[in-house]
């Protein structure tokens, strides 16, 4: 009876942790490797066509991905779009009428679908294709971390409240990304991916009309397709030098005061991160192993794991 026991007792136990193991499981670069090979080859190809189309698509697929993290951790919830009973993120402040990419992550979704059905979920499709564009445009690459599963909901309330504004004091942002788990040293250098891209000037109006930390001559060139009033959506190259190239001119620019947003120019401003913004300034080699690094540690934001969440059919919508 006593050795009937302890069977029950040891089998219970290893079941209890083969369960703790599924429902926390660690994110790891090969999770897919034998459930399906060709996935990285998959993401990489409809990523190179994409922005082969157009250059932008790697900055906004990079900024889907931050977007994502930031609220409620890596789950593909910005990926839901809303309908008739259900309110998703994509129409959430920091995301109205500037969030885009979604097209792209449907169509890398149907093509892995259709080499490995019901296997790999948005969220990591995701985080594939945020790393693919910035290889793309010439920056660093890196192992992604993988296993994430999909959410079953999303919340427009969160992303108006944690996803960082281009409004932002310095001290606000080291707040924001010290909630997320990254450090102020995370902050300067993740905001470097805002060497590629551009911006709509209703993120940016205040900084060249209000701010006095700004280089004149920049603020005129911006204010010339963004006037005080009108013309929200139209657009400017968020690094003024390269920003079809991952590079650091992000960080020269903040150097002669031509970051185009606030919270930009707050990293270089008599504070503390001056001298990290001098660093990358100078050594882009530096940078491009920090993002790297730095982006693997918020791909590690509270991912759903195991039997969390699930894996969607279509990136839009749960199952």
């Amino acid at each position: 009876m006593a050795s009937n026991t302890t069977l029950l007792f040891v089998t219970f136990s290893a079941l209890l942790i083969l369960s703790t193991s599924l429902t926390n499981a660690t994110l790891t670069s090969t999770f897919y490797s034998k459930s399906c090979p060709n996935l990285q080859t998959t993401v990489q190809n409809v990523m190179r066509q994409a922005v082969a189309k157009e250059n932008r698509m790697a900055a906004s697929i990079l900024r889907l991905f931050f977007h994502d993290c930031f609220v409620n951790g890596c789950d593909g919830s910005i990926l839901l779009a809303d309908t008739a009973t259900f309110t998703g993120e994509q129409n959430a402040g920091p995301n109205k009428n500037s969030a885009r990419g979604f097209d792209v992550i449907d169509t890398i979704k149907s093509r892995v679908e259709a080499v490995c059905n019901a296997t790999v979920s948005c969220a990591d499709i995701l985080a594939l294709a945020a790393r693919d564009g910035v290889v793309l445009l010439g920056g660093p690459s890196w192992a992604v971390p993988l296993g994430r599963r999909d959410s079953l909901t999303a919340s427009q309330s969160a992303a108006n409240t944690q996803i960082p504004s281009s409004l932002s004091s310095l001290s606000t942002l080291v707040s924001q990304f010290s909630s997320k788990g990254l450090s102020t040293h995370d902050l300067t250098v993740l905001s470097g991916a805002h060497t590629i891209g551009q911006a709509n000037c209703g993120f940016f109006r205040s900084r060249i009309y209000n701010d006095t930390n700004i280089d004149a001559s920049f603020a005129k060139t911006r204010k010339a397709n963004c006037p005080v009033t009108g013309g929200d959506l139209n657009l400017a190259p968020i690094d003024i030098q390269t920003p079809q190239y991952f590079d650091n001119a992000y960080y020269k620019n903040l150097l002669t005061k031509r970051g185009l947003f606030h919270s930009d120019q707050e990293l270089y401003n008599g504070g503390s991160q001056d001298a990290l913004v001098k660093t990358y300034s100078t050594n882009g080699a530096q940078f491009a192993t920090d993002f790297a690094a730095a982006m693997i540690k918020m791909s590690n934001i509270s991912p759903l794991t195991g039997t969390n969440g699930e894996i969607r059919k279509t990136c839009s919508a749960t199952n």
